[in-house]
This record gives structure tokens, C-alpha cells and sequence, in this order.
């Protein structure tokens, strides 16, 4: 499977919390079927954030590929223009900007960001990830910290699981052994680690990413745990 790293936003992170106070959601209930049979036990929302360059694109790689729970990737919607290679509904779901705007005004994003200094716009459609709920399927967000914010302001049960490259030099060392950055461009990349760096320990589940196998099995065991509970 084929995923794509969404762009950080550059608006400030905020430190967020999941409350035990119940309140209206977006959370799929259990139903009986028309048919008077029991629908499928409703899915589970997975939200993987971590700063640029920590690797969540190979780790979700192989934990889709390796993990024996039925996770589906959540598709970004986005404004701009689809490259080589690339295919609508499977790296990106191709937007116009006024498409996009259109969304938004119906609040039919669960999140949404402009990603400053491309113009370009990025978000979350909720009918996709509903639609996935329902049928039993594990849907799995990646998003960055503001975007977990919104998300867990509709699904106040998700999972959330923070990818850490253990300390802001380690991550440093990471992005500069790419040789594809200027150091401005690692300079800001840097600012913006350490604010989701900073807002971590919010996440129900930290993993730091020293080995991708480990990684990978660790979160897998997260989720089953979850499964059981």
C-alpha cells in the first residue's frame, strides 16, 4: 500500500486531552441490521501523528502490510495538483480549491489546515472515515498534532499514538543525513518538531522509532491490546 506524508501546518500546537465527560460524537453505535441481524462491531479510530522525518510513512507501510487487525488508511483530501505516479483515491483524494472551500462551508472535514508557504490546503473527510467505522474497519489518521486536536473533538475515544525519534537531536542527525534540506528549510522543520515534541506526552501512547520493526511491532501490540479491551 502507498501512503503519503501530509505536509505540517505551521500553526501553533495546542495541548489537548480526552475527557471521560461524555459528550455528542461522531462515535458509530452498535445497531441491528434491517434484516434483524447484529451490523458488524463498529470500528476504531487510530490517530499517528510525529514530527517530519521520523519515519511514520515506513512504519505505517509495514504495519498495514504486517498487522492482522483490519486497518484501512485514511485518505487526505488536497488542493493540489496530483503528480506522476500518483492515483486519486489512493495517495490523495484531488480537490479544487473550490471543491475544497465547498467542504469546508458544509463542515464535512473532521480537520483541515492550509499548509503555509505552498498554499495548498489538506484535511480529513468525515464521510470516508464514518463509512470505514461502520463496517468494522480500523481507520487510521495521520495527522499532525493540531489536526489530532480537531479530530479527537469528534471521536473523543480514538487511539492516539505519538511516533518519537527520542530527543529533538536525534531527529536532527535523521534530517540532515537526507542531504535534501537547506538549513533554513531545516531550521523551521526543527521549530516545528519541537512544538509537537513539546505536546507528546498529550498522546495516550509514545513510541519512540529506534528500529522500524520494533516500531512497528510495538504499535501492533498496542492495538491489539485495544482490540481486547
Amino acid at each position: 500500500m502507498s501512503l503519503k506524508s501530509r505536509p505540517a501546518s505551521n500553526v501553533s500546537v495546542k495541548w489537548f486531552k480526552t475527557s471521560n465527560k461524555k459528550m455528542p460524537s461522531d462515535e458509530p453505535s452498535k445497531t441491528m441490521r434491517t434484516d434483524g441481524r447484529r451490523a458488524p462491531k463498529p470500528g476504531q479510530i487510530v490517530i499517528i501523528s510525529g514530527p517530519s522525518g521520523v519515519g511514520k510513512t515506513t512504519v505505517l507501510k509495514m504495519l498495514f502490510a504486517t498487522c492482522k487487525l483490519p486497518l484501512v488508511e485514511s485518505v487526505s483530501a488536497t488542493t493540489r495538483a496530483r503528480r506522476p505516479g500518483e492515483t486519486d483515491g489512493v495517495s490523495y483524494r484531488y480537490l479544487t480549491p473550490q471543491q475544497f472551500e465547498k467542504h469546508r462551508e458544509n463542515g464535512d472535514f473532521l480537520e483541515c489546515c492550509e499548509v503555509f508557504g505552498y498554499g495548498h490546503w489538506y484535511g480529513t473527510l468525515r464521510e470516508p472515515v464514518t463509512t470505514g467505522l461502520r463496517a468494522g474497519n480500523w481507520v487510521v489518521l495521520e495527522v499532525d498534532v493540531e489536526g489530532a486536536t480537531k479530530v479527537l473533538k469528534h471521536f473523543p475515544d480514538a487511539i492516539t499514538i505519538f511516533i518519537h525519534p527520542g530527543s529533538l537531536e536525534e531527529l536532527e542527525r535523521r534530517l540532515r543525513g537526507r542531504g535534501t534540506e537547506s538549513e533554513d528549510g531545516l531550521k523551521r522543520r526543527l521549530e516545528v518538531a519541537k512544538r509537537e515534541l513539546d505536546a507528546s506526552p498529550a498522546y495516550r501512547h509514545i513510541v519512540i522509532n529506534q528500529s522500524v520493526q520494533q516500531t512497528v511491532n510495538d504499535i501492533c501490540k498496542l492495538l491489539q491490546q485495544a482490540e481486547k479491551n
